[in-house]
């Protein structure tokens, strides 16, 4: 019986209605071991990772914690052996506080009686302890996605973890807040804590992990140690090929101005945004977290209403007033949040698809046109390469990165002019990134006009012709193509 390793998974096997997520894979993490998990949507790492929390059970194997085996059969099984996880997918509760979100599990052990004033003082210790500043009495609602992930960090931190999980935990973070994490995990590895890591953001799985195992299919294909290894090493295990450049080449052909926005002001994010898009050009809007990006686009598009500023299209002013007004005047919004604001889970991939072209589909008389509706939903899915059985499958059965599709397609076949696309590949996959990429430029090419925000940096450089940087709701400057580099976007954005 071994003790050099914290965690044993031996020939671990799971399979849901006839589908194999996993098949006989092993994986072992040390004792103050930052261990990778890297592979394609659909590869079998959240399975793998959620037996280990409890949260399902597999099917055959063997599981050993500090060499003993072990029979976990519910998250609270886990937590009981110290194992905590931070899901990609956000499992607060938004109408609780900070302080009683991050101590969920203890409320019931108070017996009617909760010291409120230690309560928010130990929450708003560990939240500094990683380095943010959040008030532990604010609702969790409140926050942007970025700070509810830190919450998520803050909870798992609050249990005396001794292996922590973490399924992509800086996909809404900017690289100051990642550095930050990064400093939290290293410390946590210092005190001998196993750490699970799952990101698709290949540069920092070198940058932070000591081992790097490899999924495809649900099989363990490699298992490789950080230092020795390359990023076109793990791309060709996880997709069959190298990669010699993550952006395909554009041609570029930037045209007419379509969209002019001026002195856009809304709350302290939105501060007088002034800007213009031409047909065929990628704008990036970058910054760090909270410097109102998202706020801009929701803004422009009449998600969140404007206070002051004008919009003008094809040089002519319109008034928004409604996102229905804003797709009328033929302006798409690809939402950071595809769970909450991009797809209707309880529907299927067709109704999703199709719910932007009702015009398209439905008869003059009110009836659908069902046939009409199949086919445009097929040649989407078909253009961007959907992996799904049929177009009636609920958008909940997807994986991440096809999800993202789904939400792309809907407005693709809308065929509006003007895109705002908000953190399109969080969560996604290197190799549903490079198609994504492909149909950003595709749609450039073809005389759109796309405003790109993400957190990813590379993508910024990579993809725009120019950039925006914001900070604190304020333009701290644009940055032209010869100028746009990562760390001109770093040193204007703080």
């Amino acid at each position: 019986m071994s003790k050099d390793f914290r965690v044993e998974m031996t020939d671990i096997s799971k399979s849901f209605g006839g589908v194999t997520a996993l098949k006989d894979v092993s994986f072992r993490v040390r004792p103050g071991e930052i261990h990778a998990l890297v592979g394609e949507n659909g590869a079998g790492k959240s399975t793998l990772v959620k037996i280990l929390s409890g949260a399902i059970q597999k099917d055959s194997g063997t599981l050993k914690i500090d060499g003993l085996d072990v029979q976990i059969k519910n998250p609270h099984g886990a937590r009981k052996l110290g194992i905590g996880i931070i899901y990609q997918e956000l499992t607060m509760v938004p109408d609780l506080t900070v302080a009683e979100n991050v101590y969920l599990h203890h409320l019931s052990n108070q017996r009617g009686f909760m010291n409120w004033a230690a309560l928010f003082r130990s929450t708003d210790e560990l939240i500094k302890r990683i380095g943010f500043d959040i008030d532990p009495r604010q609702h969790v609602g409140e926050l942007s996605v970025a700070y509810q992930q830190v919450v998520e960090i803050t909870k798992a931190l609050s249990e005396d973890v001794k292996i922590l999980i973490l399924d992509e935990p800086t996909a809404v973070l900017a690289p100051k807040e990642t550095e930050r994490l990064f400093e939290v995990l290293n410390t946590l590895k210092s005190q001998q804590v196993s750490i699970v890591y799952i990101s698709h953001r290949l540069d920092e799985i070198f940058q932070i992990a000591d081992k790097i195992t490899v999924l495809k299919d649900g099989l363990k294909v490699g298992e490789v140690i950080s230092s020795e290894a390359s990023t076109d090493d793990l791309i060709q295990m996880m997709i069959g090929r190298k990669l010699s450049a993550m952006f395909p080449k554009r041609k570029k052909k930037i045209g007419e101005e379509l969209l002019s926005v001026q002195n856009i002001k809304k709350g302290k994010l939105v501060n007088n945004i002034s800007f213009s898009l031409r047909s065929g050009e990628i704008l990036g809007l970058a910054g760090l977290v909270g410097s109102g990006r998202t706020e801009t686009l929701r803004a422009i598009f009449a998600a969140d209403r404007k206070e002051s500023g004008q919009i003008i299209i094809d040089h002519h002013p319109r008034k928004i007033n409604s996102p229905k007004h804003a797709v009328s005047e033929g302006i798409a919004l690809i939402p950071e949040d595809r769970k909450n604001h991009g797809v209707i889970l309880s529907m299927s991939i067709k109704e999703n698809i199709s719910m932007t072209m009702i015009k398209s589909v439905v008869y003059k008389i009110g009836i659908l046109n069902k046939s009409v509706e199949t086919s445009i939903v097929k040649k989407l899915i078909r253009i961007l390469q959907i992996k799904t059985k049929s177009i009636e499958t609920h958008i909940s059965h997807l994986s991440g990165g096809n999800q993202q599709k789904v939400v792309l397609a809907k407005w693709f076949g809308r065929d509006c002019k003007i895109i705002f696309l908000d953190e399109p590949t969080r969560g996604v996959d290197v190799a549903t990134k490079i198609e994504i990429y492909q149909l950003i430029n595709d749609l450039a090419e073809e005389g759109h006009g796309i405003v790109l925000v993400s957190s990813e940096l590379g993508e910024i450089v990579g993809l725009c012709d120019r950039a925006l940087v914001l900070n604190e709701g304020n333009i701290r400057g644009i940055l032209e193509r010869a100028e746009l580099t990562e760390e001109n976007i770093i040193k204007m954005s703080i």
